[in-house]
């Protein structure tokens, strides 16, 4: 059985511009053939013979996955694709109307196998990975409901995506649970993974959304299923390195880490070196191109392969947590399985955009200590990334002993102090020290964003607290919309904010029309004298960084437009479109508002051309109402919704 990672070219078809077939999009099974499958069906063929039933829910050791096909569905309706998923894949648009790409998209087919021979070059998988919730150990999680069925490769740029179904039926991780997905959270991932990645914030991607007509899932209620086709470059999460520091496992740990850095990351070539000052100059950007075997750093501090391995897995998580602050976009379970080693967005549950600027918001109802609140989402990536650091401590901690035959066999013997103690040393000393590079990177990417939604070309160390700080402040206490604030600003005019009656008539566009007060602070017009001496800092900076007669030029606008959207899938919004397509059988909408979350810059979309709309290229059609609405102020009673636990702890177990 050819179950080796053989790419299937396909290459005979030419690639057209709208991109090619899924019978011609290259595929691999990279991830399979490197790494070592569940020894209870040690073999596709061994999986497929079997009985679905007695392939789980169970404990799974000395392995990093296990085969397993999709549950067959009938009557599938495909609700919806994106365009720009289908694009960045290498699919031409036109392929989502073929009985292919139908019934692969929801588990019938399975591509690379051929199941009258039993045979073939690949295999759909689940991962197995562990995972701390809460903070507090959960034991084996793994894919419980998500099946991987290929890799496809673009072949217009190279780059290759895990295809993967999500509600695809039970798998050895499902725990105590049925492997569905509810319409309801579907439809939600759906549009989210895509807005995010329109917003420029590393996200898991979907293509695909199908109702199963026939499947009725239990959560609070009894729920129409669902199927949502996901892509990523890689699935790999902290998890999987959890689970193995949890049993021992250092031979896989070793080996999960070096799949890690030849293939999801290219070759350890590709990896970040030592940084040239690491106490002093954290935030530096490192080396790259540093041969695989080189040991860098002073005596008691040598950095390996796998340290630059976690360094490029800090600095990536830092910069993603940065822009999830910066548009206050909240996870609302980040939980080390739900922690990408990618630093991807990763596995969207409980979460919501921020409405009014609170730090204390969580969208996760069952969170009652906060941990997961817009307030500490960096300091809880870091706090996985600590338990990463312990996972892959051994690697980091052998320095320069990381290849040599004692270590590669024997590991850490905490028997032998004069051996065991440097090992642990050297590594609390890299993971600490990477703590200041992860804050580091953060609060520069942070940094460069907030100057880039105020409209600012250059960051001055006095803006942080004279503008971030203060504007911050402001919206808490006034309790302005976080999103709408930016977008709003964007179309101010410095010259028309030159005195203080001018500033205080201005501040009126940042308090929602729907309601009769600006906030806590009721004194309206002590609400507006505070916006206004903000933005009177605000207009003294926009004329200092851009010239006083470019500050309102059409290239300001167009450049804070660009990074503060008009449109974000808050919470109610996808309430509405969940309610209309299931209770109301509409499917338009969810088509319109996926297109907005793909292109969250515009002013407006109706009879508009777009390269990519629902259709492909031409004038887009949607609701201009609709369209004014979702765009608007909140009403009061639909602001910083929370998510009960149906939407995580019965969509987690089940």
């Amino acid at each position: 059985m050819a179950s080796n990672g053989t790419t299937i070219e396909n290459g005979t078809h030419p690639l057209s511009s709208d991109g090619t077939t899924l019978s011609a999009l290259p595929k691999s099974w990279h991830f399979t053939a490197s790494l070592p499958p569940d020894a209870a069906f040690p073999t596709p063929a061994d999986s497929h013979k079997a009985d679905r039933d007695d392939l789980g829910p169970r404990q799974v050791k000395n392995a990093i996955f296990t085969w397993v096909r999709p549950e067959k569905q009938q009557d599938s309706e495909l609700l919806a694709v994106s365009p720009a998923a289908m694009r960045d894949l290498g699919l031409a648009l036109s392929e989502a109307d073929t009985e292919e790409f139908r019934q692969v998209a929801v588990g019938n087919k399975i591509i690379g196998w051929d199941e009258e021979t039993l045979s073939g070059p690949g295999y759909p998988w689940a991962q197995c990975y562990g995972g701390f919730q809460f903070g507090q150990w959960a034991g084996q999680l793994g894919d419980g409901r998500a099946i991987s069925l290929f890799e496809g490769t673009n072949p217009a740029i190279g780059v290759r995506y895990e295809v993967q179904l999500k509600g695809a039926g039970m798998t050895p991780y499902s725990r105590f649970a049925d492997g569905k997905a509810v319409l309801r959270s579907s439809i939600r991932e759906f549009i989210v993974s895509e807005n995010l990645h329109a917003l420029g914030i590393p996200s898991t991607r979907a293509l695909a959304i199908s109702l199963l007509p026939h499947s009725r899932v239990r959560r609070e209620t009894m729920e129409p299923g669902a199927i949502v086709v996901r892509m990523a470059q890689s699935w790999l999460r902290f998890g999987n390195f959890d689970i193995l520091r949890a049993r021992g496992d250092r031979k896989l740990v070793r080996q999960l880490a070096t799949y890690i850095g030849e293939e999801v990351f290219g070759g350890w070539d590709k990896l970040p070196g030592r940084l040239a000052d690491p106490e002093g100059a954290p935030g530096d950007e490192p080396p790259r191109e540093i041969p695989k075997e080189t040991i860098e750093g002073p005596p008691g501090a040598e950095e390996n392969r796998f340290h630059r391995l976690y360094r490029e897995i800090i600095r990536r998580n830092a910069l993603t947590v940065a822009k999830w602050q910066i548009y206050g976009f909240m996870n609302g379970v980040l939980n080390t399985d739900n922690t990408s080693i990618l630093g991807l967005s990763i596995d969207f549950g409980p979460f919501a955009f921020m409405d009014n600027f609170d730090p204390n918001y969580t969208p996760n109802h069952d969170d009652f200590a906060l941990r997961y609140s817009y307030r500490n989402q960096a300091t809880i990536i870091w706090w996985n990334l600590v338990r990463l650091g312990e996972a892959l401590g051994e690697l980091i901690g052998a320095g320069p002993e990381v290849d040599s035959e004692s270590f590669v066999t024997n590991g850490l013997n905490f028997d032998d102090e004069a051996a065991s103690k440097p090992i642990e040393e050297r590594a609390h000393k890299l993971i600490t020290q990477a703590g200041e590079e992860f804050k580091a990177v953060f609060m520069g990417e942070f940094k460069r964003l907030f100057t880039a939604r105020l409209g600012l070309k250059t960051y001055k160390e006095s803006d942080f607290n004279s503008l971030f700080d203060s504007l911050l402040n402001t919206m808490e206490a006034l309790e302005l919309d976080y999103n709408l604030f930016f977008r709003r600003l964007s179309t101010l005019k410095t010259a028309d904010l030159q005195t203080e009656e001018a500033r205080q008539k201005a501040a009126e566009v940042f308090f929602s029309q729907v309601e009769d007060v600006p906030g806590p602070e009721t004194d309206k017009e002590k609400a507006r004298k505070r916006v206004g001496e903000w933005l009177d800092k605000w207009r003294v900076r926009i004329e200092e960084d851009w010239s006083t007669s470019a500050a309102d030029s059409e290239e300001r606008v167009a450049a804070m437009k660009k990074v503060n959207p008009s449109f974000i899938p808050r919470g109610w919004i996808l309430d509405e479109v969940i309610r209309r397509v299931e209770k109301q059988g509409e499917r338009e909408v969810l088509k319109r508002v996926l297109h907005m979350a793909t292109h969250p810059f515009e002013d407006a979309w109706t009879g508009k051309e777009f390269e990519d709309g629902p259709t492909g290229k031409g004038v887009y059609q949607g609701d201009k109402a609709e369209e004014e609405r979702w765009t608007g102020d909140v009403p009061q009673q639909k602001k910083a919704m929370q998510c009960s636990c149906s939407s995580i702890i019965s969509e987690a177990f089940y």
